[in-house]
């Protein structure tokens, strides 16, 4: 009675807007119990620092939260077009002639090798954890489970911001496209605000109507946009298809010559910056909840998905530098300029309309998965719970989905390509660190099992294995040429990973599905993460120190105390939940004594 009780609150939460609906804990009930809670914000802190989910609180009781279940309606196959979808979109199209032209050359094709190895090493981090932990909250459940709820929240954050700005940089690839489509250059349908910053002065009002069009697509149903996502990837991957066996035809190894013009530094800056063209599959693993059989679809569909993208991007890749020389690749719209270039000027318009259908499925697979983050953050109460509630009819997170897409439209509508990349390779790149650690401490670490003496020589490898990689990112960083750094942070790393994998006993095993090579793959993937951070830009690491330090002032004045005070009801509903079925059974006993 009382589960359907609170499933009825649930839904009249989806539809109403009062206080209730976004700070329905008891430290917002009233300014005093808000002053009290402020001043017990060090301990509060502690307990949440300290505190870690579990696997089966995520998947029943945090689900529970939404009031209605979403539908199991996805296969393999779904889930592999949906990572196709998702990923194969304006990073291809677009920087990929930004990164050519002015960091990488025609190595540009080693570039993508490198962010692909990098982005399927993540993947199969974050596949062990959508088999074990198949819940709409992806990597925000997963470090909820393993590293606490403060980490969870402070990448919960950084996962927003990579939907949010991700979806607005692919918005405005989509306007750019758009224009070229309809003959006419990307600024001729942007309004220019001259008294704004220059990087933020160019509104572009495409860019908020196709927001507005995905957004009503992703609440209709998740079956329903698999299938329009199908059809939409399978004519993209005839345009793809196009451009490489066409532009091949028109190839010139003379552009070939100078193959590394901007050196083995080139090549990596290129990287950290290329990685925004694989996000995406991320998205993919929230999708977890509504598959019907996740131990056997995730796996195929996740690493089926980033195989086949990343043939695809290196294969394009090579394909622009041949037909072009790196030097004369237009940023904008590089694919159609290069076949006007060797006079099939006819060809733009096919490789606009592929690219048009490309970002257009990213960003659809992009609002499904930053609004079922957004529910699964909200379960949590580390935002209203408001956005947590789940359609009844549609199965869909409604409220999330208008939010996150409303902010991308935002986004989109003011800043510059650019700018959004670098921003969102940041955050990408953070998180997926993380996710990689964090797959380590599930496999190495579990409360009450593992000894402290196993415990302690673990911290101390993991610890070694974060430092050296910084260390080889920080020199890197420095732009020095000499090698004895590397020479020793290298060794460390190395005989880190080897320690670990050597002197401490795994503590857990995976149960359906596993990450091979552990400990190396997750040491790898964190290794790798942290180097392409040292080859992003100054201030792009401003803007998400910025935006960290926003997140933490929200963290401190409403999520953390909405957060304790949700998990201290819990812990009090199941305690008084125990002690009634003691009760029963003692009654039971006195009953059955009695006769």
């Amino acid at each position: 009675m009382g589960s359907e009780h609170g499933d009825d609150g649930l839904r009249r939460r989806g539809c109403s807007c009062t206080k209730d609906d976004f700070l329905p804990e008891e430290s917002f009930k009233s300014m005093g119990n808000y002053f009290k809670a402020l001043k017990e914000t060090p301990s509060r802190f502690i307990d949440r620092v300290m505190t870690r989910s579990d696997d089966s609180a995520e998947i029943h009781d945090m689900k529970a939260r939404s009031g209605n279940e979403m539908k199991k309606t996805l296969t393999w196959w779904d889930l592999m077009w949906f990572g196709v979808g998702a990923v194969i979109g304006s990073g291809i199209f677009v920087l990929t002639g930004q990164q050519a032209r002015g960091e990488s050359g025609p190595a540009v094709v080693l570039s993508f090798v490198v962010s692909g190895v990098s982005a399927m090493l993540s993947v199969f981090c974050y596949t062990e954890f959508a088999v074990e932990i198949p819940v709409a909250g992806g990597s925000f459940a997963y470090l909820r489970v393993e590293l606490g709820d403060f980490m969870a929240f402070i990448a919960a954050g950084n996962i927003i911001l990579e939907y949010v700005v991700g979806g607005a940089a692919v918005a405005r690839a989509w306007a750019s496209y758009f224009a070229t489509l309809l003959n006419h250059k990307p600024e001729d349908f942007r309004i220019i605000a001259h008294s704004l910053n220059e990087d933020y002065s160019h509104l572009d009002p495409i860019a908020v109507g196709v927001c507005a069009i995905i957004c009503v697509l992703a609440v209709v149903g998740t079956k329903g946009s698999s299938v329009f996502n199908y059809i939409a990837s399978m004519i993209h991957m005839v345009v793809i298809a196009f451009v490489i066996i066409a532009g091949l035809t028109r190839a010139d190894l003379k552009n070939y010559s100078d193959f590394a013009p901007f050196g083995v530094r080139g090549v990596f800056k290129s990287a950290s910056v290329l990685f925004f063209a694989y996000i995406g599959f991320d998205a993919v693993s929230t999708m977890a909840e509504e598959t019907k059989n996740p131990g056997r679809d995730i796996p195929i569909g996740l690493v089926g998905s980033m195989v086949v993208t990343t043939v695809c991007y290196c294969l394009m890749a090579v394909t622009l530098c041949l037909m072009q020389p790196y030097s004369q690749i237009d940023p904008d719209a590089p694919f159609s300029v290069a076949f006007s270039a060797v006079g099939w000027d006819w060809a733009k318009y096919i490789v606009a309309f592929g690219a048009l259908k490309g970002m257009t499925t990213v960003l659809l697979v992009g609002a499904i998965g930053q609004a079922r983050y957004m529910t699964h953050i909200a379960r949590a109460h580390m935002m209203p719970p408001w956005l947590a509630h789940v359609n009844a009819k549609t199965g869909t997170p409604i409220n999330a989905t208008v939010v996150m897409l409303a902010a991308t439209a935002l986004i989109a509508f003011f800043t510059k390509l650019e700018i959004l990349a670098d921003l969102l390779s940041v955050s990408t790149l953070f998180i997926f660190m993380f996710v990689a650690v964090a797959l380590l401490v599930r496999r190495y670490y579990v409360t009450g099992e593992t000894s402290s003496r196993d415990r302690n020589k673990f911290l101390m490898f993991l610890g070694s294995i974060l430092a050296s990689s910084i260390a080889t990112a920080v020199y890197w960083a420095m732009e020095k040429d000499g090698w004895i750094v590397y020479a020793v942070t290298v060794p460390i790393w190395f005989l880190s990973t080897v320690g670990m994998k050597i002197l401490v006993p795994q503590a857990r095993a995976p149960k359906l599905w596993g990450v091979p090579l552990v400990p190396w793959l997750p040491s790898a993937s964190i290794a790798i993460n942290i180097f392409l951070l040292g080859s992003i830009d100054e201030k792009s690491f401003v803007r998400f120190g910025i935006w960290t330090g926003v997140l933490l002032v929200y963290y401190f004045l409403f999520g953390l105390h909405a957060t304790y005070d949700t998990a201290k009801a819990t812990l009090k509903e199941k305690s008084a939940l125990k002690n009634a079925e003691e009760g029963s059974v003692a009654a039971d006993k006195c009953g059955r004594a009695a006769l």
